[in-house]
């Protein structure tokens, strides 16, 4: 799951979202409105199914893991506050995400390829790991060579942000600084988070 290469549009169509933002999985989705499959058409999903396709939901569009999910549910599940939205919010503050939302990438898994192969720094220092979770003040660049800071700045000019009170980037330096912790209006991702807990929880 943390590195899934099968057809993208057809889990869009699964789910009923936009999960992957590439441009030919968003024009195949629109091609087809039904979920993939002969007889699912008028299906109603049980308690479980919908537990389950909300739980798919995050973990493709964060791109994690069974055993990485469970971590981050057994990491919040001991702190205050609403289990889901915490859950979320480490999720928001993984590098891959933050390189996305920052405008460095078009998509997720383009900013998680990028990380893996070392075009990123986190405080001058490389990071490779996409999971990384960034901390207030944290400011993130790309390492200093030029066909690495063209092709960034190719691909953030092409890629649609939000303005974001927790994150500010720099299209001139390319640099993205980690302003303050996301709250629960920065999340991105629309899911109901709460049976995803009571699903993690059993």
């Amino acid at each position: 799951m943390a590195r899934y290469t099968g057809p993208k549009a057809r889990v869009n169509r699964r789910l009923n979202a936009m999960i992957y933002e590439s441009s030919g999985a968003v024009k195949a989705a629109g091609r087809r409105e039904n979920p993939p499959g002969m007889h699912t058409r008028g299906r109603r999903p049980s308690n479980y199914g919908l537990a389950l396709m909300e739980k798919q939901k995050i973990k493709h569009y964060y791109g994690l893991g069974e055993r990485q999910l469970r971590r981050y549910y057994d990491m919040v599940s001991r702190k205050k506050g609403n289990t889901g939205e915490q859950l979320l919010l480490v999720c928001e503050r993984r590098l891959d995400n933050v390189v996305r939302r920052a405008g460095f990438a078009r998509t997720r898994p383009q900013a998680r390829q990028g990380i893996a192969h070392g075009h990123f720094q986190v405080n001058g220092v490389k990071v490779t790991k996409p999971s990384y979770i960034v901390r207030p003040g944290d400011v993130i660049t790309v390492r200093g060579r030029e066909n690495l800071v063209n092709l960034y700045r190719g691909l953030s000019g092409e890629s649609n942000t939000q303005t974001l009170d927790w994150l500010t980037f720099d299209g001139d330096t390319m640099r993205a600084t980690v302003q303050g912790n996301p709250g629960p209006s920065d999340i991105s991702l629309p899911v109901d988070v709460n049976i995803v807990v009571e699903f993690l929880s059993r």
